[in-house]
Formats: C-alpha cells, structure tokens, sequence
C-alpha cells in the first residue's frame, strides 16, 4: 500500500506538520528525506529495510559515499543532499556557541560536539580552541585512532594552542562502541595535555567522551 493511501495523520509529513518532528520514528523522518519509495516498497518499508541494513541512524549517518550509495533507493544525489543537511545542522549548532561563553551554555556545546563525532567508525580527538572569555575562535580535529599515548601527542597540541591564540581548551573524543566511560588511557593523556598546557597558562575546561546519550563530561565528574 502506498503511503498516499494511509490515513492522513498516519502518513510522515503531514504527522510532522501536525504534531512536530520529534513525534515521528527514525523511519518515518528518513521516508520523508527519501519521498518516494522503490518497485515494492514505499517510503517508510524502504526507510525502515535500510536502517536495518546499516545498523541504524549512526551508521547511515556516518557512512561514505561508496558504502551510503549501494543502499537499496540510495545514489549520489542523496549522498550530496544528505550531508548538506548534516552540515546545516553543525553550522546551525556551532552559531549557537560562537561568539558567547561556552561556560553559559554546556548543552549546545555538547550538542554540537556529538554532531561532529556521534557515528564516527574509529576514534577522532578534537578541540575546541577558546579566547580568554571562552568564546569559540575554532573546532579542530586533530587525531584519528586509539586514544592513547601514542597517538595524541601533547606537542602538537600545544603547537596549535599557540597557532591560534587559545587561552582555554575543551577536548572531546568519541567512543565507537557507543559506551562513555572514561578508561585509564583517557584519564592519563587528559593530565599530561592539562598539566602541559597549565604551564603556559591556558586551562583545560572539560574532556568530553561522545557516545549513547549525553556523554560523559571530566568537569562534570570532577576529574579535572
């Protein structure tokens, strides 16, 4: 059955229009980025066969171009259009921390750093590079792998601190398996770069580990 035969307050959009998007399932908010469906399925069956197939919203979201485009309904275009519509939402949510103290406003700083590494395959450590009234001057990636000694380099981290000027930091990481706890290897890097950067005077505000749900803040948990 196609979807234009459903009731109306079944079908996607005009649930949205009515009732606000956050009352729609994950298959039903991905039918409506699709709009049409393919020879045997509509919208939401072919919504709901693809999340199956990548393990979920992360792992559509997060994956390449070569692995999104062999998706049943899936091609360049929609490759293009959706990480346009990814890319909206972290310049919508980076607006929201530009420019104002992070300190006022934890939520959206959280929010946007899950958007940047949420998803990720393999570990990404960032930065947030902040002024002396902990207003964002810039994100940064800085490392891919395991987040250890020896693939973050305390150096290099102080060299870009210097590059742009930062009088406070806040790092984050993300875990792939979704689990946010901080393990011994994150606890060690996180003093060495706060007692390194302590030196030169510039403080080391938050850590945060991006998983399932809210993540786990150093500050927080009172670990810096």
């Amino acid at each position: 059955m196609g979807i234009n035969d459903w009731p109306e307050d079944e079908r996607p959009r005009e649930k949205l229009l009515a009732r606000g998007a956050e009352a729609l399932s994950d298959a039903e908010l991905l039918a409506i980025f699709l709009r049409t469906g393919i020879p045997g399925k509509n919208a939401v069956e072919l919504a709901r066969e693809l999340l199956a197939a990548f393990g979920g919203l992360p792992g559509l979201l997060a994956a390449d171009q070569r692995r999104f485009c062999s998706g049943k309904g899936l091609g360049t275009a929609k490759y293009a259009q959706l990480q346009a519509v990814l890319e909206l939402s972290r310049r919508y949510l980076f607006s929201r921390i530009g420019g104002q103290d992070v300190l006022t406003s934890p939520e959206a700083t959280r929010q946007y750093l899950k958007m940047r590494l949420y998803g990720s395959p393999h570990e990404i450590f960032a930065c947030l590079f902040l002024d002396n009234r902990h207003r964002v001057i810039c994100y940064e990636e800085l490392f891919r792998g395991t987040i250890d000694g020896a693939s973050v380099h305390p150096r290099e981290v102080l060299r870009r601190v210097l590059d742009v000027n930062a009088a406070a930091v806040i790092f984050a990481h993300n875990h792939p398996s979704g689990v946010a706890e901080p393990s011994q290897a994150d606890l060690r890097i996180t003093e060495r770069l706060r007692e390194l950067l302590g030196q030169i005077d510039v403080r080391v505000l938050d850590h945060i580990i991006i998983g399932e749900g809210d993540g786990t803040s150093f500050a927080e948990r009172g670990l810096l």
